[in-house]
């Protein structure tokens, strides 16, 4: 097999503007200037507003919902069960609490 060395390939030349003595740049304005009439400001900063307090009430009660409703099941002492449908019950509850505490701020 013949080997190929990337080393020893030769730099592709500059392109150069006629009438032009100084390096080619891609500016369009020199260094260090502005479009006249131009004043920058920057945006300030937007600040998160706090989350409601209700949300990390909700958070927190999902949770334990979930948590209550999956010992309960094997318990046996939800009605029917043990059930898978009150196992995907409890399970819907932690993931509601999951969710909802990516909300909070």
């Amino acid at each position: 097999m013949k080997r190929i060395s990337l080393t020893g390939m030769a730099k592709p030349t500059k392109r150069k503007v006629p009438g032009s003595e100084a390096p080619v740049s891609n500016r369009v304005t020199p260094k260090g200037t502005r479009p006249e009439g131009a004043a920058y400001e920057a945006p300030s900063p937007r600040r998160a507003m706090p989350s409601p307090a209700w949300v990390p009430v909700l958070m927190f009660g999902l949770l334990a919902l979930g948590i209550a409703v999956i010992v309960l099941n094997y318990v046996e002492v939800m009605p029917g069960s043990p059930t898978n449908t009150w196992l995907l019950i409890g399970l819907g509850a932690i993931l509601g609490g999951i969710v909802t505490a990516t909300q909070y701020r």
